[in-house]
C-alpha cells in the first residue's frame, strides 16, 4: 500500500515544558518508550509519533529531550525535521534550553514552524502574556518571527483544535522535498522485531528507497536488501525524501548497526573527512582558536573535528573542517558545532564541498567556495568540470554532488558550454576543446618546421597524453588538420625535401627495385646508403606512405613493382591450389621470403590458406 507524502515535524524546548505531553495529546502516542523515561518523568532519547490531519496530510513527530545533558540525542533527531514546534511553558517562559534548541533549529536551516505556549492551565493571564512577549522577542527577525503562536493545555484540551488547524496550514505551505539524487537515510534507531528481523528508522534525506533495493551501510560498508518499508505504521512500496520511514533489512543483524550510521545507495557515493563549509557562529566576537576541537553533529552522527578558518565576514565564516572519521556528506548538508568544554552550541552551517582540491592556495580556495556556495545544481556541475584540466568523469560528479548519473547527464546536455563523451563517460568544456585544438595546431606547426620533409607527425605523439576518446573530440571535424593513416599534419602542409633528401629517396627506391623479391633487411639497406638512421627511416616511411614501397613485415619491405608482379602472376590463375614449395619454385625465392609474402597475400585477400595449401582468389 502506498502512503501519501508526509511532513516531519520536531519538538524543541526546555525540559519539562510539556513537549511529550503535547505530542500525546495530539496523536495518542506516548513517545517516552524507555523505562528510565517513565520512571524519571523526562524524555531521555528520541520519541516518535504520527498524526493524520483532516486534510489528509500525514505528520511524523520527532519528540526530542529537553535536558541539556541530552542535547546529543536532540541533535540526532533535529537533523531530519522540516518544521518545528517551539514549545514554551506559559508558567516558566523562555529558559536556557529554549534558547539553545531555537538556535540549533535556526543553524540547521529549518524555515517553518509554530510556537506553542503550553501549560496555560497552570499560568495566570499575566504570566501567559509575559511568556508570549518573551518568546516573540526570542524569535524576532528569524524564521519564526511571523510564525503563528498557539496557546494550549494538554490536560484540558484547550487550543489543540486550533493547533491542528495551524498544522494543516503548515503542511500546505511546505513543498515536498526534492527526491532526486541518491538515497541517504541517517539512522536514528536499529532494533530486531520478531517475525521481521532487523529494522532501522530515520528520515530519508534524499532520493527514494523501494522494496527490493540493495543498500549499503556507512561506515561499515556492509550491504543489505530492503525487505519492506513502513511509514506512519503502514506498509509502503517506496519512500521518498522527507519521509520518516522504517526499513526492514535482510542480510545484516541489528546489533551491527547503530545511531549515526547512514543507509544509502552505494552507486558512486563516498565518505569524506575533509569538508569545506560555511559556518555561522552564535558568538562571532569569539572566533575559534587555531586547532580548537569541536563536536561536529551531522545527520544522526556526532564526530570530533577541528576547524580551520579561511575567511570571516560578520557572523559568516568560510572554513575547512577536518573530521576524525569520514562521513557521507554532500553539498547543502546542514550541521551543528558544539564546544567540548563547556559543552555548548558554538555555531552551525552547511557543507559547500565534501571533496575540496588539496593543492589550492587560500585566495583561490576562498574564491572557489564563494562561487560554489551560491551555485545551483547546474552551475555547480559546470564549476566542477571547468576546474579540472581534462574535465571530469561522470563518476566523480556523482561522488561530489550525490546526483544520479542520468540527472547529471541531463544537466550536461542542456549546457551549451559542455560536451559529454559517452565512450569515456567524461565531460569537458567547449573552451577546453578549443584550447586543446590551438595547442595541437601550434604543436603541428612546430613539428613541420623541424621536420619539413615528413608527411606528418605520428598521431600517437600528437595526442599529447589525452585519452583516445578525448583526442577524438579534439581531432574530429577540425578542418585545419589532415589525417592519413597513422599520421596527422596541418591541412596546408606539403613535405619539402632538400636536394640531399631527394637523392636519398631515389637511392632507397632504386635499391629495393633492384632487389626484386629478395630485399635485405631495412637497417642493412639504409646503412649501405650511408644514410642517418633516423632520417633514413623517415624517408623510407615516406616511400611506404606514397606506395612506392610495400611493407610486408616490420623489417621486410618490397618495391611496389615486385608486389604488382606477384599479383599479376596469380590473377590469371583464379582457383588454382598450390603449396609453399610450388610458390618458392614459381617465384624463385627462398622460404625466408615465401612465407612472409604468402601471409601478406592472405591478408590482402589475394590468396586464402586451406591447410598447407593456398587457393588463388
Amino acid at each position: 500500500m502506498t502512503s501519501p507524502r508526509g511532513l516531519v515535524i520536531g519538538t524543541a524546548g526546555h525540559i519539562d515544558h510539556g513537549k511529550t505531553s503535547l505530542v500525546y495529546a495530539l496523536t495518542g502516542i506516548d513517545t517516552d518508550r524507555l523505562a528510565e523515561e517513565k520512571k524519571r518523568g523526562i524524555s531521555i532519547d528520541l520519541g516518535f509519533a504520527h498524526l493524520t490531519l483532516p486534510n489528509g496530510r500525514r505528520i511524523g513527530f520527532i519528540d526530542v529531550p529537553g535536558h541539556k545533558r541530552f542535547i546529543r540525542n536532540m541533535l540526532a533527531g533535529a537533523g531530519g525535521i522540516q518544521a518545528v514546534l517551539l514549545v514554551v511553558a506559559a508558567d516558566e517562559s523562555v529558559k536556557p534550553q529554549t534558547r539553545e534548541h531555537f538556535d540549533i533549529c535556526r543553524l540547521l536551516g529549518i524555515e517553518h514552524g509554530i510556537i506553542v505556549l503550553t501549560k496555560i492551565d497552570l499560568a495566570t493571564p499575566e504570566r501567559i502574556r509575559a511568556a508570549t512577549e518573551s518568546v516573540r522577542a526570542l524569535c524576532a527577525d528569524s524564521f519564526l518571527g511571523d510564525a503563528p503562536l498557539v496557546s494550549v493545555s494538554a490536560v484540558t484540551g484547550v487550543g489543540l483544535a486550533e493547533l491542528k488547524d495551524e498544522l494543516a496550514l503548515l503542511t500546505d505551505r511546505i513543498s515536498p522535498c526534492d527526491d532526486s539524487g541518491l538515497a541517504r537515510l541517517p539512522i536514528d534507531r536499529s532494533f530486531a522485531l520478531k517475525g521481521f528481523g532487523t529494522v532501522v528508522t530515520g528520515t530519508l534525506w534524499s532520493g527514494a528507497m523501494r522494496t527490493g533495493d540493495t543498500l549499503q551501510i556507512h561506515p561499515s560498508g556492509q550491504t543489505a536488501r530492503v525487505r519492506g518499508l513502513q511509514a506512519h505504521s503502514e506498509f509502503i512500496e517506496a519512500a521518498a525524501a522527507g519521509q520518516r520511514v522504517a526499513v526492514n533489512l535482510t542480510g545484516i543483524d541489528s546489533a551491527e548497526i547503530r545511531r549515526g550510521f547512514t543507509l544509502h545507495h552505494a552507486q558512486g557515493l563516498e565518505a569524506a573527512s575533509l569538508l569545506d563549509v560555511s559556518i555561522e557562529w552564535l558568538h562571532p566576537s569569539d572566533p575559534p582558536r587555531r586547532g580548537e576541537s569541536f563536536t561536529f553533529h551531522i545527520g544522526t552522527a556526532d564526530i570530533p573535528a577541528t576547524v580551520k578558518v579561511l575567511k570571516k565576514t560578520g557572523v559568516q565564516t568560510l572554513a575547512r573542517v577536518r573530521l576524525s572519521e569520514p562521513f557521507l556528506a554532500l553539498p547543502g548538508d546542514r550541521f551543528v558545532l558544539r564546544n567540548l568544554s563547556p559543552p555548548q552550541t558554538a555555531g552551525g552551517g552547511y557543507v559547500i564541498d565534501a571533496f575540496p582540491p588539496a593543492r589550492l592556495n587560500r585566495v583561490k580556495t576562498i574564491a572557489r567556495l564563494e562561487s560554489l556556495a551560491h551555485a545551483d545544481h547546474a552551475k555547480r556541475v559546470e564549476i566542477l568540470i571547468e576546474e579540472r584540466p581534462n574535465g571530469s568523469r561522470l563518476s566523480d560528479l556523482v561522488r561530489s554532488t550525490g546526483m544520479r548519473p542520468g540527472e547529471l547527464t541531463s544537466i550536461v546536455l542542456a549546457n551549451p558550454r559542455l560536451v559529454f563523451s559517452e565512450t569515456t563517460q567524461r565531460i569537458v568544456t567547449k573552451a577546453w576543446i578549443a584550447a586543446s585544438r590551438r595547442k595541437l595546431l601550434d604543436w603541428l606547426s612546430a613539428f613541420h618546421r623541424k621536420n619539413p620533409s615528413a608527411a606528418g607527425a605520428p598521431i600517437s605523439l600528437a595526442r599529447m597524453g589525452w585519452e583516445p576518446n578525448l583526442a577524438t573530440l579534439v581531432f574530429d571535424r577540425l578542418p585545419e588538420i589532415r589525417v592519413q593513416g597513422d599520421l596527422v599534419s596541418l591541412a596546408t602542409h606539403k613535405a619539402r625535401l632538400s636536394d640531399h633528401e631527394s637523392q636519398a629517396l631515389l637511392h632507397i627506391e632504386h635499391a629495393y627495385r633492384q632487389a626484386g623479391l629478395e630485399p635485405r633487411p631495412v637497417n642493412e639497406v639504409l646503412k649501405s646508403l650511408g644514410a642517418d638512421a633516423n632520417q633514413g627511416r623517415g624517408l623510407l616511411e615516406s616511400l611506404v606512405k606514397n606506395r612506392k614501397l610495400v611493407r610486408v613485415t616490420e623489417d621486410l619491405v618490397f618495391h611496389s613493382d615486385a608486389i604488382a608482379h606477384i599479383r599479376e602472376s596469380l590473377s590469371v590463375q583464379p582457383g588454382r591450389r598450390f603449396s609453399v614449395p610450388e610458390f618458392k619454385d614459381w617465384m624463385r625465392i627462398s622460404r625466408k621470403y615465401a612465407i612472409p609474402l604468402l601471409e601478406y597475400l592472405d591478408r590482402q585477400h589475394v590468396t586464402r590458406r586451406e591447410g598447407d595449401s593456398r587457393i588463388v582468389l
